[in-house]
This record gives C-alpha cells, sequence and structure tokens, in this order.
C-alpha cells in the first residue's frame, strides 16, 4: 500500500510539473548569420493582443516570459541607429500607428517588469510604423525580410525594423 501511495504521489508532482511548463510559451531563436533573437512566442488564443493583453503606450518585453535578447556579432545600424557588435534586451511600446522599438544593456531582464529602474542603460530608442495585416498570425513570430529588415508580427501587427551591417 505504501508503494501505491508513493507511486501516486510521484506521478502527481510530476504530472502537474509538466502541465506547469506546459504552460509557459514555446522559445524560438532566430538568426541572420549576424543578428541573432532569442525570444518567446506566445499564442494569440481568441484574444486581443495589441491594446488588449499587451496594453497601449506600456512597454513590453515583445514575446513571452523573459524579456527577448537579440544579439550582434559586430557593429550594425538597427533602426538607423549605430549598434555594437554585443547582447541586447528587446523591448517595444507598441501603439495603434508606431510603435517605440528600445535596445536596453541590460542583460538577463525578467519580462518587462524590471524595465524602469534599468531604462538609464538604452542605447537606442526609436519609432517604427504599424502595418496591419489581413490575416491574424496566431503564434508571435520574428523573423528576418529579405532586405534584411527584422519583422515583429502578431495577430493582425507587424513592424519592420530596418538593420544594416
Amino acid at each position: 500500500m505504501k508503494k501505491i501511495l508513493l507511486l501516486v504521489a510521484v506521478f502527481a508532482v510530476f504530472n502537474s510539473y509538466s502541465q506547469e511548463k506546459s504552460r509557459k510559451s514555446p522559445h524560438d531563436t532566430v538568426s541572420s548569420g549576424v543578428t541573432t533573437v532569442t525570444y518567446g512566442r506566445p499564442y494569440k488564443n481568441n484574444r486581443e493582443i495589441f491594446g488588449g493583453l499587451e496594453k497601449f503606450g506600456k512597454v513590453w518585453r515583445v514575446g513571452a516570459d523573459e524579456a527577448t535578447t537579440i544579439s550582434f556579432s559586430k557593429d550594425v545600424k538597427f533602426g538607423g541607429e549605430g549598434i555594437k557588435a554585443g547582447t541586447y534586451t528587446l523591448f517595444a511600446i507598441p501603439e495603434a500607428k508606431e510603435w517605440t522599438i528600445i535596445l536596453n544593456s541590460q542583460p538577463g531582464q525578467w519580462g518587462a517588469y524590471g524595465y524602469e529602474k534599468n531604462k538609464d542603460k538604452d542605447v537606442a530608442k526609436f519609432k517604427v510604423p504599424v502595418n496591419k495585416l489581413s490575416n491574424v498570425v496566431e503564434q508571435l513570430t520574428i523573423r528576418f525580410a529579405s532586405d534584411g529588415a527584422l519583422i515583429i508580427e502578431w495577430d493582425t501587427t507587424q513592424v519592420s525594423i530596418s538593420l544594416s551591417y
């Protein structure tokens, strides 16, 4: 009887751990060779994303879970700003018609919760226009366009950030 109870307890612990793990968004890494982005990929799940889940005018981590990181293996122009090679945290302030893109030099941030105390470490801050998509992108996607731009898409929103080496 003790063995059965022990097995049930072990099963319950592993089952709750796997359920908790499955609630987290999957993570992905995309790379252009010089630029690498690592981010959490949440799903839309019938939610209003920008202006709903992600409030307009509030700093967002551009993903889920820990803040998104972007690494450059050499100096680049990102959104027209000169950026030194290195690893940065990527944030955005979404608005209906434009986003403010922020690169911050403080690594290891969880979400955007600590951004205010680290905003003095911003290395770039610029605006990009929002493009409305006709089709819904169910899962947050970051990719590189054929012209090298960094594209962020989710729901019916797309922004493009120029990137040159």
